[in-house]
């Protein structure tokens, strides 16, 4: 049997991500993945996805779940992501997340998903009464990677161990099905890529405001917790005037931050938002009460994120446009899904018509 020279048989360098519509999106969210996304957005092939079929692992309302929707595809144009650049859209408009899901359900072992730390803190001490979904998430976020054969995926850190899976699936996808996908033109044997996070910047993981040992939340009860997208500059300034401290005065150097989870938090959270390294803030304000710094935090910290708030408050006025956006990049996102998952459908053994 000749081999068959298939179209998909060179991989194309392309990003995926994408952040669940569930509760307004934070600092933790932009500073953590969004900043990576804007840049790679000018040198990558980038698709962007409001992830809501991960979203109802969790019962939502739907009317809520709607205007979740919307206001967190708002905060990805509002934080500067291009719809005309990037392709934009909500999951559960392209079925390819669900069938490749699938697929993966059957390829994943459970052995990898027991290992799944989110899950045990997601689920917590009543595990019984978790939803199949949540458990199997890893498999669908999987999917919803190589459903576009993405090669690099800029997540924050608390996302790594996922991303790891992902590589897992796509392996174990490539061995059992090697014979196949050789049989159609992969010399190497190798369909799925092995996608590469990308984990940059000063603030890959922001912490909550009121705990420096706990990742800022959206889900977290106290609003004061964190600073959200939508909050506007009085509320940004109150916030951080509040976040927790410590009675010691800022360090001069980094070793200094060593064991002050708070003070190493707003460290990193200022860095990120002025864009320049730790060792610079705490070259500027070391050896200073937190008063003048928090002052300072404030002030930056308002200065990038109101304007994005009010951004975001304009686009969610106009939902019309909001899904427009949607619909067009469901579009863009199953013309190349389609002949992915059509190849797919050819090495597993599904008979097409």
């Amino acid at each position: 049997m000749l081999p068959v020279t298939s179209p998909l048989a060179a991989i194309t360098p392309r990003v995926f991500s994408g952040m669940q519509p569930t509760g307004s999106l934070t600092l933790g969210n932009y500073l953590g993945a969004m900043v990576q996304w804007i840049a790679m957005q000018k040198t990558h092939d980038c698709i962007y996805c409001v992830v809501d079929m991960h979203a109802i692992t969790v019962f939502q309302e739907p009317k809520e779940l709607r205007q979740a929707i919307r206001l967190a595809t708002a905060a990805y144009l509002a934080s500067g992501l291009d719809a005309s650049k990037s392709i934009i859209f909500n999951q559960s408009q392209v079925a390819a997340h669900a069938e490749l899901g699938w697929i993966f359900n059957c390829v994943a072992r459970l052995g990898w998903l027991n290992r799944m730390t989110q899950f045990k803190e997601k689920a917590g001490k009543d595990r019984e009464n978790a939803s199949v979904g949540l458990y199997a998430y890893p498999n669908l976020m999987a999917a919803d990677i190589l459903a576009y054969r993405a090669t690099h995926v800029p997540v924050g850190d608390d996302q790594k161990q996922h991303l790891e899976l992902a590589r897992d699936i796509a392996q174990k996808f490539n061995n059992d099905y090697g014979d196949e996908i050789r049989d159609r033109g992969y010399a190497d044997g190798q369909f799925f890529p092995l996608p590469e996070p990308v984990i940059t910047g000063p603030a890959t993981r922001v912490m909550s405001l009121r705990d420096g040992t706990k990742k800022m939340s959206k889900s977290d009860p106290s609003d004061m917790s964190r600073i959200n997208l939508t909050d506007d500059a009085d509320a940004i300034a109150g916030k951080v005037r509040k976040a927790k401290t410590d009675p010691e005065p800022l360090p001069s150097e980094i070793a200094g931050l060593a064991g002050r989870p708070e003070a190493q938090n707003l460290v990193g959270i200022y860095a990120a938002l002025a864009d320049m390294p730790r060792e610079a803030v705490l070259a500027e304000f070391g050896g200073g009460q937190f008063s003048r710094f928090k002052t300072a935090l404030a002030d930056v910290t308002v200065a990038r994120i109101a304007p994005i708030g009010e951004e975001m408050r304009r686009l969610a006025a106009d939902p019309a446009s909001i899904d427009a956006v949607l619909v067009d990049g469901a579009a863009r996102a199953r013309a190349i899904a389609t002949p992915i998952m059509r190849e797919v459908r050819e090495i597993v053994g599904f008979v097409q018509g």
